[in-house]
């Protein structure tokens, strides 16, 4: 780890019980990267459950690591609001994005039913053979018994292609996608993909917004289609974006549409491997798919967290909030509450109740995408148990350096044929 990591990171590498619960920032990325966060949040649940970070690198929160405080948070937008950002640093003044998923109620509502309907039951069935042929066509392209980076070759390349498809977007620049949605959620490090904010925007400025402006003005001059793009744009409700708000919407749906489902195609193959009986229960049981999408998505959390802003001062548990205090729900933490979630450690295909679970939020802010990511995750595993006995990983995952997208780089893997 660089000297300027470790400056950010005075955690990693310590004993939760080693580091008195006052000096605790459990937002610090090289505990995801290194992922040895666990003991500090198993820590927080029993001993502070909400708990005041005086001092981080974006200013002092809260963190709320129980299940069900949780759930009240989300379950009181009128108390915690999303506005200004569901991230914990505040908007930058140089590019105030706005976004639905950072909007209270009634603009949140108006702006997400705009393109909700391409999430619809009816559009889902629409698209499942359309996703069965591409994850065919990526599995039929892979090596057997050689090494290759999941991450990369699958994950990446389903979730990308998808994108593409709801935005109608250039299919042969569609890597430009993941490159946007990883620069929109990267934290700046020396030598790493982006090195400061300015970098950050300049790039979703003068790239990803450029692209999409040029693909608007030809939607909305054309008769509207189902696409998210053409939705936006003929909708009344927000075909006059101000550009920062087209941005910050396009960025939402981007990473919304990317990093749930890609990280957790990529953790469900590493859960399989750490726990090898439950692979053998998949493989004697393909039938089990259905149930065991929901625990990977449980099981990976793909979304760590998500941030509130009080709108009064309130009190949560014992503790006094502020009006005006950055609330921090640990989506990471709720799902490992043992109280709530019986051996929320273990990776189980057949829990009783899978989707029992906090990845996709609650609320008027649950994940708009949750049934697209789950039939995706459905349909390549139905796929791969045609082909494959084992996808094997031999090497250890590579994982993000963020506190806000858990996630994988490099994963790789050997194929094993029936």
């Amino acid at each position: 780890m660089t000297a300027v990591k470790k400056a950010y990171n005075h955690m990693y590498g310590k004993d939760p019980y080693s580091i008195p619960l006052e000096d605790y920032d459990v937002s610090q990325p090289a505990l995801f990267e290194s992922n040895t966060m666990w003991g500090f949040f198993d820590r927080l649940r029993k001993e502070e459950p909400v708990h005041y970070c005086k001092d981080s690198e974006n200013g002092p929160f809260w963190s709320v690591t129980k299940f069900n405080d949780i759930m009240t948070v989300e379950g009181n937008p009128q108390i915690y609001s999303s506005e200004p950002s569901i991230g914990i640093a505040d908007p930058r003044e140089e590019l105030p994005l706005k976004m639905f998923i950072a909007m209270d109620e009634p603009k949140h509502g108006v702006q997400r039913k705009t393109v909700q309907g391409i999430v619809a039951p009816s559009s889902l069935a629409k698209m499942e053979g359309l996703i069965r042929q591409r994850i065919a066509e990526i599995l039929d392209t892979l090596p057997v018994n050689e090494t290759f980076n999941w991450v990369d070759r699958v994950s990446i390349e389903l979730t990308t292609q998808m994108l593409a498809t709801l935005f109608d977007f250039p299919f042969e620049q569609r890597r430009k996608l993941t490159y946007w949605s990883d620069v929109a959620t990267a934290v700046p490090t020396p030598g790493g993909l982006i090195e400061s904010d300015e970098e950050r925007e300049s790039i979703l400025v003068n790239e990803c917004m450029a692209t999409f402006v040029g693909l608007w003005n030809e939607r909305v001059n054309s008769p509207p289609k189902h696409d998210l793009l053409s939705m936006l744009a003929h909708n009344e409700e927000t075909k006059h974006m101000q550009p920062m708000e087209f941005l910050g919407n396009l960025i939402l749906l981007i990473v919304g549409g990317n990093d749930t489902t890609r990280n957790s195609l990529s953790g469900g193959v590493l859960a399989l491997n750490q726990f090898p009986e439950e692979y053998q229960k998949l493989r004697n049981n393909p039938g089990l798919i259905p149930r065991m999408v929901p625990e990977i998505i449980r099981w990976q959390t793909p979304l760590t967290f998500m941030r509130r802003t009080a709108t009064c001062d309130t009190v949560l548990r014992d503790k006094q909030i502020k009006k005006g205090d950055k609330v921090v729900m640990w989506y990471v933490s709720g799902n490992r509450d043992e109280e709530v979630i019986d051996r929320p450690y273990e990776f189980i295909i057949d829990r009783e109740n899978p989707r029992h679970h906090l990845s996709f939020g609650f609320g008027i802010h649950r994940c708009m995408g949750n049934r697209l990511a789950e039939m995706q995750l459905r349909v390549t595993w139905e796929e791969i148990m045609k082909r494959f006995k084992t996808i094997e990983v031999v090497g250890e995952p590579v994982r993000n350096y963020s506190p806000f997208i858990k996630g994988y780089s490099e994963l790789p893997v050997q194929l094993r044929p029936l």
